[in-house]
Parts: structure tokens; C-alpha cells; sequence
């Protein structure tokens, strides 16, 4: 190749690039395409746009609940006038409830069986399970009475975990019933049957802590998308529920602290006047105040009060009501104001002793910080109460989640267990945004709640602590699912109960291409906007996944069918190669093949061992802090060894600077002699296209990086190629050279020039470090991370 002619083109250019299509138009495939013929047709109710139509409806139901706890039998028995409203432009002669609880009965659950094999191991509860037929376990709902608001039986009948009404006539657009149930069902230990909702018992001193969820019969969405949603409950696809008003009462033992939805009414009735003083001032302090103290807790524990109390609460607006009851709690609050829209919550966290150590100092503060940063992202949050509660598992309901996290018997706590804890916590209280107020149906797109807000759990996660190390957003840390063979994967577009892979399938790829849209394809800016604006057309709504995609686009001005297409519906990873690089000089061509011997065999690194993007980001942002660093209380041992601040004798850890090259002196511009062209040869090999992104590193050690959107693939799927032309030699090119689009084979990745060899990458450097770490732990030295701090 000869361009002695180049340095009258370049006489005012750093560097040129250029696009070199291979035979365009050959190997095209759909992965451009529109996906029109894929999404539903817009209409009335559902637009174009992904916004609600003018004509857009949705049901509304009311409950009046009573219920009576009895901590002997482990019994519930309840009572609930329930207020329908028909909304939609249809008439309807039944109604759909779901009996969720069915799902612990053995003989009244869905009846969807997994494959078995057998175990190496047989146990009672396997004999239990298998016995035929099936054995009445005595667990699920027991229907004692359903009738009309004038006491009139109404007909009904049962299937599995689903119950339909009868209506004695029609209810027509417009209308509403009013109709009661009385029911009662024996309370799982949920620790040993699993499931959302149950008791835990202590064994150590006798008490229980008592969850209770899916407890009574709710309604079923009927929607303009599908009519009634009353596919089984299994356990797996979790709820649809229609948004309303409760008004809650629950009786149980006097000694017992109760949490639930909404806000409690009678706080002088069941709170001692001690305890009523701490609420009071709790509702105006910035630091969590103990309204059930410590040894409040400890001294309910020793003996079981013969008397009852009830609690009532009340809820406006939200889908669903869960509760807790235990003498165990000790119960802390405290005042948070969301910017956004003035609005005054009261965060709190209950908890056993077993988990004081942590809850007490970090709990209610994570809580705070979570509706505060979903705020930021999505709607402002518009309930007075936030709460999070540990029950050894994690689950969410409106305004209230469960949680883990528990300390050991002095006090001490691991990292891990720290970090676990919190990250749940962030979780779960997020379910408020996702699914509890954008009310997705989870029962058909299980990733439409889980994946969203792990996607914002993320953020939240790196705004609580910069050094965070997250599981689940970074594009790196999917990789290894996406490279499982083909038979073991399915489209994150999957029904919840058919994904065998659950959890990297409805949290971690969902969440994962939404950060990969949000750093890498969309940008901040862009993306931030279009996805608050998914959240505030869709608040107390019922979104379906087609509103989502169309609103990302409507608000963005960007085309992203192709992302839709290959990342939600597809199961191809990312693995794109540079196949070939040519470098050409004024005099002569030099044809370099690629990679030069340049395969990483890296292991598998720490989570919170890799920089990622969004990570250097938020601390390049001034705009951006980060809670801890804010809060000295939550600046614990971990805290300061990340930050050199905690005087351990370990291994030096390697301290990494991005020295990215931005211009280049007037007088290099003049140096034309010296350019060369670099042609690169790029190969799709594992079919999802995304931007290429490279980094050049020059033998002077300055760099370049420079990004091409994925579209420059629409013409030719499979191969292309881009040309650069620089003044100064490339000693090498490293592709994708912080892991943002979730490249499954890095080995590929990188070129280094004849004679040269490539700088070793940051999972290299840890690698090292690891290496150095281990043969320093053979030799005696101490690993602080092994030990758990206060």
C-alpha cells in the first residue's frame, strides 16, 4: 500500500480513521431489523410511543382486613371485605383471586414438577414428598365462608392456587362489588419448607418471628393486554396485583412488636409511653433513635405474655400488604426528606438481637440512602414509610422488605456478611419502585422487576460506596454465564417459570445490558432520562415489556431494536476479535498477523478487584458522593483497609492511573514522515454486535482510545474493518480495554506490534497480585480479610 500523498490530506489531523467494509451487504443477517413484527401493535391503551394510551384503564380493588395471629398453633385466621372496581370497557360475569398459600399444601399446590434424580442423600422430607398418592400435608388456605356484602353464599371454585367467584350477575363497566372471605391456614416454619412467608423459631430462647405474606385471597389483574392474569403460583414467577386502599388489623400477642405496610394508627394503644416518647423523637432526628430498645427485646424474650394487642394499620394506593410480629425486635427509625418532592419518611428496621451489630449501625441508614438514590432515578418516592426487616431471607412487599444478615455471637461480622447484608437490603427496598409502584406483571416477566432494579440496586450500591464490590451490573461480571453452551441458556424474553438459570437471567443480564446502555451505548445523559421517564409514565400503572423498549427509544432518539433484538430476545454473547491488523508506511506494507502469541489465561478475579467504568466515572463526576465516605459511623475496619487507612502487614496492592492521550504538539503534527496506516480486521464471533471500542497504546507510552457505535456493523455482521492513520508508531491495540460490552473471550482482544509486547492488562496486574499474595500467605504472612471486625 502507497500514500505518498497523505501528508497534503493530514497537514491538520492528529489522526484519521476510516471504515473498511469487507463485500458489503454480504453476511447480512436481521440483527438491525426493526422489531415491529415482534412487539404488539399499539393502540388506544398502549401507544407507539410506549406511553399510555388515552383510553389506557386498569381495575382497583379496596380491602378491609382483620386477622388473628395464634403463636400456639401457628394458625392465622382472617376476614376481609373487599371492594372491586370495574375500570375496564368490558363486562365480566366472574372474578379471579389468587390463594398464594395453596402453593405449601401438598395437595392443593400448582402441580408443576421438576425433573428428579436420586439424591445422594435421602432424607425424610424426600420419603414426605413422594409419598402417592399425595398425603394431605394440612397446609394451605381453608376457605371457611365467601359471600356478597349483604351475608348471600356466593358460588366459587377452587383450582390449585387460583379461586374464581361466580357472580350472581353481571358486573358492568363502571360498577363495583363488595364481597367478604373468612379463611384460615396452619403457618409453615419457612426455614424448613421454604417459601415467603412463615415463621422462623429460635431455638435458644423459644420465640418465633413470624413473616407474613401471601396471606390472604387478592385479587388478579384483568388487563387490556391479557384479560385475567391467573396463571398458577409455583413459587418461582412471583405476583400481578391491582392497586388499592387497606385497612388493616391484626391481633396478636401483647409482648409483640408488629411492622406492615403503611402506617401504623393506634400507635398509643400498642407502644408503652417510654417507647411512644422514642417514636415521637425518631420522626425528627437524622440519626436512627432505638423506639424498641435492645433490652426492651431481650427482656420480651424471657416470658410469653398471656394478653393480646391489636395493631392497625392503613395504606393508600399500593398492590399488596404484608406484615411481621415477633417479642424479639428491637425497632429503630428515623426522618428522611426526598429532595424531589419534599416528602417526609420515616425509615425504619426491625431485627432480633442476633443481628444488632449490623442492623443497629447500618440498616435503616441503607434504607434512608436507597429511597433517596431511586428518587434521583426514577420517581420520587411518594410513601410515608420505608422498612427493613431481618428474617434471615429476602423478600419485598409495599413499604415494607425481609432481609438477612446476622452477625456471630460476639458481635463480629465478616466483609462478606456486611456487604451481603447491605446489598439485599438495597434491594429489596428498591422492589418499592420496581414492582411495587411500576407495577409490572412478575408472574410472566420475572426480569421486568428483578432486572430493573438490580440495574438501579447497582447505582445505589457504587453512590453507598465507590469501592462497593457489586455482583451484578459491571459488563465484565456476566460474562461467564454468557459463554455457557446455547442448550443452557434462554432469551432473558422468557416466561419466569420456564429460565432455568434464574438469577443470571432475570437479575444479572437484564441489569447488565442496562449499564452496558447507560456507559457505553447511550450514554449517561441520554439513558438517565429516557429510563426516568419510563418510570414516571408507567407509576401505578401496569407496564409490559413493550413500553419499556418504546419509551427507552421515544425519550432517547436513539435505535436500539438491535440491542432489544440480540440482548433480550437472543442468547448469543459478545466475542469480537481483531483477526488482523496491516500496518502500511509511506513506503512499504507490512501485513502483521493477529493476536501476536497474545492469549490471557486469566482467572477468575475478585468482584471488587476490576476499576469499571461506571466506577471511575462516578469519582471523575463532582457532581457524584458517596454515602460513607460522608458517615464515619458506617467507616468500619473494611472501610479504611480498602483505603490504606488500617495498618495491616500484607501485600502491597497495585495502585492503577488511565494516562489517556488526549492531543499531540504542533511540532509531532509536522512530523508526516513518520505516519502509518493501521487497517483492523475485526471478526463477530459470538454473533450479539456491539461498539468497538479501542485503545491505542503509542511507543512514546501516551494512548488513544477511540469508539465506533455498534452500528457499524448493520452491513456486515460477521466482519469489518477500520483504518487509522497515525504520526507515531502503535506499539499496541487493546479492544474493549475496560470490559464495558461483556466480551466473553479477551484473549482476543489484543494486538502488539513486531518486536513489541502489549502492557499487561489490569486483570493481569491481578493476577500478579494474587500470585504475590499467595506466596506471601505461605510464608506466613497474615491475611486481614480472613478475620471478621466490628
Amino acid at each position: 500500500m502507497k500514500f505518498r500523498y497523505l501528508p497534503l490530506i493530514l497537514c491538520s489531523a492528529m489522526a484519521f480513521s476510516q471504515n473498511i467494509q469487507n463485500n458489503p451487504g454480504s453476511n447480512h443477517g436481521n440483527k438491525f431489523e426493526q422489531l415491529s413484527t415482534i412487539l404488539p401493535t399499539p393502540n388506544v391503551y398502549r401507544t407507539a410511543s410506549g406511553a399510555p394510551g388515552a383510553q389506557y384503564w386498569q381495575q382497583r380493588a379496596d380491602y378491609n382486613i382483620s386477622a388473628y395471629l395464634d403463636e400456639d398453633k401457628k394458625n392465622l385466621r382472617g376476614s376481609e371485605t373487599i371492594t372491586y372496581y370495574n375500570n375496564s370497557p368490558d363486562d365480566l360475569d366472574y372474578l379471579w383471586l389468587q390463594l398464594d398459600e395453596n402453593e405449601q399444601s401438598t395437595v392443593k399446590n400448582s402441580g408443576y414438577d421438576f425433573s428428579s434424580t436420586i439424591p445422594k442423600m435421602t432424607t425424610d422430607q424426600h420419603l414426605k414428598s413422594t409419598e402417592l398418592p399425595a398425603v394431605d400435608n394440612g397446609y394451605g388456605v381453608n376457605l371457611e365462608k365467601v359471600t356478597d356484602a349483604a351475608g348471600n353464599p356466593l358460588n366459587f371454585v377452587v383450582n390449585k392456587t387460583m379461586m374464581r367467584i361466580d357472580l350472581p350477575k353481571i358486573l358492568k363497566k363502571g360498577e363495583k362489588i363488595t364481597f367478604k372471605i373468612t379463611w384460615n391456614y396452619n403457618i409453615p416454619n419457612r426455614m424448613v419448607m421454604g417459601g415467603r412467608g412463615g415463621y422462623e423459631h429460635f431455638d435458644e430462647d423459644g420465640n418465633d418471628l413470624f413473616t407474613i405474606t401471601q396471606w390472604y385471597p387478592r385479587m388478579c389483574v384483568y388487563s387490556d393486554f391479557q384479560g385475567w392474569q391467573n396463571h398458577q403460583f409455583t413459587g418461582r414467577g412471583e405476583f400481578a396485583l391491582v392497586f388499592g386502599d387497606f385497612n388493616v388489623s391484626v391481633n396478636v400477642p401483647a409482648d409483640h412488636t408488629v411492622a406492615g405496610t403503611g402506617v401504623i394508627q393506634n400507635l398509643k394503644e400498642v407502644l408503652s409511653p417510654a417507647q411512644l416518647s422514642r417514636w415521637t423523637q425518631a420522626q425528627t432526628s437524622s440519626e436512627p433513635v432505638e423506639i424498641v430498645t435492645l433490652d426492651e427485646a431481650k427482656k420480651a424474650e424471657k416470658s410469653k405474655s398471656a394478653g393480646r394487642k391489636i395493631w392497625n394499620f392503613k395504606a393508600e394506593n399500593v398492590r399488596d400488604f404484608a406484615w411481621t410480629s415477633s417479642r424479639k425486635f428491637i425497632w429503630d427509625g428515623m426522618k428522611v426528606t426526598i429532595p424531589e418532592n419534599n416528602n417526609q419518611v420515616m425509615a425504619m428496621s426491625l431485627y432480633p438481637k442476633e443481628a444488632y451489630a449490623l442492623y443497629r449501625k447500618f440498616s435503616t441508614k441503607a434504607v434512608a440512602h436507597t429511597i433517596r438514590t431511586y428518587s434521583e432515578f426514577t420517581i420520587p418516592y411518594p410513601y410515608p414509610v420505608a422498612q427493613s426487616v431481618e428474617a434471615a431471607n429476602g423478600m419485598e412487599y409495599p413499604m415494607i422488605c425481609f432481609n438477612y444478615g446476622r452477625t456471630e455471637k460476639d458481635g463480629t461480622y465478616s466483609e462478606g456478611i456486611k456487604n451481603g447484608m447491605l446489598g439485599v437490603i438495597i434491594h429489596e427496598v428498591g422492589h418499592n419502585f420496581f414492582p411495587m409502584i411500576i407495577n409490572s406483571d412478575e408472574r410472566q416477566w420475572s426480569w421486568m422487576d428483578e432486572g430493573l432494579n438490580t440495574f438501579v440496586e447497582y447505582l445505589t450500591e457504587e453512590r453507598w460506596d465507590n469501592k462497593f464490590p457489586s455482583k451484578r451490573g459491571p459488563a465484565w461480571t456476566i460474562t461467564d454465564y454468557m459463554k455457557l453452551p446455547k442448550d443452557e441458556l434462554e432469551p432473558i424474553m422468557t416466561n419466569s417459570e420456564n429460565i432455568a438459570r434464574f438469577g443470571p437471567n432475570a437479575y444479572s443480564k437484564p441489569a447488565t445490558g442496562l449499564n452496558i446502555l447507560r456507559e457505553t451505548i447511550m450514554g449517561r445523559e441520554l439513558f438517565d432520562k429516557a429510563f426516568k421517564t419510563y418510570s414516571k409514565r408507567w407509576a401505578f400503572r401496569h407496564p409490559e415489556p413493550a413500553d419499556f423498549f418504546r419509551t427507552m427509544e421515544d425519550a432517547s432518539g436513539e435505535d436500539l431494536d438491535w440491542f432489544w433484538r440480540g440482548w433480550f430476545y437472543g442468547t448469543d454473547p459478545v466475542d469480537i476479535a481483531i483477526e488482523k491488523v496491516t500496518v502500511a508506511t509511506p513506503d512499504m506494507d507490512a501485513a502483521v498477523p493477529a493476536p501476536r502469541e497474545a492469549v490471557l489465561n486469566i482467572d477468575k478475579p475478585e468482584l471488587n478487584a476490576f476499576e469499571d467504568i461506571s466506577k471511575i466515572r462516578n469519582r471523575e463526576d463532582k457532581n457524584i458522593s458517596f454515602y460513607v465516605d460522608k458517615d464515619k459511623t458506617a467507616q468500619d475496619f473494611y472501610y479504611r483497609y480498602a483505603r490504606g487507612l488500617e495498618k495491616v502487614d500484607t501485600n502491597k496492592t497495585f495502585t492503577l492511573k488511565n494516562d489517556r492521550f488526549a492531543a499531540l504538539s504542533a511540532k509531532e503534527k509536522e512530523q508526516f514522515r513518520n505516519i502509518r496506516a493501521y487497517q483492523i480486521d475485526f471478526a463477530n464471533k459470538g454473533g450479539l454486535v456491539m461498539p468497538i471500542i479501542l485503545e491505542f497504546t503509542f511507543e512514546d507510552g501516551t494512548k488513544l482510545t477511540d469508539k465506533s457505535a455498534a452500528q457499524i456493523w448493520r452491513q456486515n455482521e460477521q466482519k469489518v474493518s477500520k483504518t487509522y492513520y497515525f504520526n507515531k508508531k502503535v506499539k499496541s491495540i487493546q479492544l474493549d480495554p475496560m470490559r464495558e460490552t461483556a466480551d466473553i473471550d479477551i484473549s482476543n482482544n489484543i494486538w502488539a506490534a513486531e518486536g513489541s509486547t502489549a502492557e499487561p492488562t489490569k486483570f493481569q496486574v491481578f493476577k500478579q497480585k494474587q500470585q504475590d499474595a499467595a506466596r506471601g500467605a505461605s510464608k506466613g504472612q497474615p491475611n486481614p480479610m480472613q478475620a471478621a471486625k466490628k
